[in-house]
């Protein structure tokens, strides 16, 4: 229990700290630092596959087109995520970012709700109500939605809710999908590489280690994730889930100063309730059902 916990931690504290890392980056595009991340993520996955001889499940999967078309779903989505992440990050929007990793949790009840037909407690609707006026709030403030954070956690709610009912594990799914994208992405890069528009080839040596660094950067916290899950239960998974985008949040206004004023406080207490309530509500209902298993 208490190595799960520990691995948990390092998860999340490590995709915490990423805005530091594609901060570095600043000065390559978006789209091509999303690039690098598809093609050295599926690199190194492929080595820790090959290291640790997990090949069984591959060839189950290339005899099922449903399942391979789940994951070329799931992997357009991770990908937009990621790219609209990355671009956020690169442009003064941490904070923005950070929103919609909090929300992501209850997008994802909402969601349930709606595509798997999954019945919410009243409670849980309240705390989804809270939210939506946190959402609400926001938007007056600023004039329209808070858009990154709305398609952040509704991407990232779609990729989960298509893992959830997907036959694969973590680092098998994201093996999959990184194989996936990896042939666009390489032909894409390849495609910018012919016509000198790579901003790669034009930067320091430590720039393009660390867009070499995107691999493992990528893969390892998943694979701490994924040890993480088999020794704690999913409800405490849960909670120290939001370690990530409070790191995310801190880091925006403290380190990077961007703008926080007391109005936009006002708007994410609201969504900032919506989460208590619910994890509150989650634990409630997890004990209750381990004390009736008992």
């Amino acid at each position: 229990m208490r190595k799960g916990i520990i691995y948990a931690a390092a998860c999340y504290s490590a995709w915490g700290l990423f805005p530091i890392y594609f901060k570095a980056l600043h000065a390559i595009p978006a789209l091509e630092i999303l690039l690098h991340r598809m093609i050295w993520a599926f690199v190194f996955l492929i080595i820790v596959l090959s290291i640790r001889k997990q090949w069984t499940w591959f060839g189950e999967v290339i005899r099922k087109p449903k399942l391979l078309a789940g994951f070329t779903a799931s992997a357009l989505l991770l990908s937009a995520n990621w790219f609209l992440y990355i671009w956020a990050i690169n442009n003064d929007r941490i904070v923005d970012a950070s929103l919609g990793y909090f929300m992501t949790p209850l997008v994802s009840v909402f969601l349930g709700y709606l595509l798997l037909k999954e019945r919410l407690r009243s409670v849980q609707w309240f705390a989804i109500a809270c939210a939506g006026l946190g959402v609400a709030w926001l938007s007056m403030q600023t004039g329209h939605p808070p858009w990154i954070a709305l398609v952040l956690a509704s991407t990232f709610g779609m990729y989960g809710l298509l893992r959830k009912t997907a036959a694969l594990g973590a680092l098998e799914g994201l093996s999959l999908e990184t194989m996936i994208l990896f042939p666009f992405a390489l032909a894409y890069l390849l495609f910018l590489l012919m016509h000198d528009q790579t901003a790669f080839m034009h930067e320091s040596t430590s720039i393009q280690l660390l867009l070499l660094a995107a691999g493992p950067i990528t893969a390892i916290p998943l694979l701490m994730f994924a040890a993480a899950a088999r020794r704690i239960p999913l409800a405490t998974l849960g909670l120290m889930q939001y370690i990530s985008p409070t790191i995310q949040l801190l880091i925006g206004v403290w380190l990077y100063h961007e703008q926080f004023s007391h109005e936009r406080l006002l708007g994410f207490l609201g969504i900032w309730l919506g989460l208590f309530i619910y994890s509150a509500d989650s634990l409630r209902a997890n004990l209750i059902n381990r004390a009736s298993a008992n």
